[in-house]
């Protein structure tokens, strides 16, 4: 009969060897092979893309006609405010 403490010592031996040379690289090269096959987006993704970038258009477009609304009165409120600091009574 053989000793146990020498199988179990060929049983994890065998364990590490098949770990290093099998499964890690298996693992390895699967998440490899999935990266590729995922490269580009998918239609549902290219869909939301389309969409947040309308919506930031028109978020742009809105920003930009309150700019423009807003500018005379900040001009105009300037104006009024020299106008006090020189001493003039509106």
């Amino acid at each position: 009969m053989e000793n146990p403490e020498y199988l179990i010592g060929g049983v994890v031996g065998l364990v590490s060897v098949l770990s290093i040379f099998v499964f890690l690289p298996w693992i390895i090269l699967n998440f490899i092979s999935k990266m590729r096959s995922n490269k580009g987006l998918s239609e549902g993704d290219e869909r939301m893309l389309e969409d947040l970038w309308r919506s930031a258009r028109t978020m742009e477009r809105r920003i930009e006609t309150l700019e423009r609304l807003i500018e005379p009165e900040q001009s105009s409120m300037r104006g009024r405010a020299a106008d006090r600091e020189r001493g003039e009574i509106n």
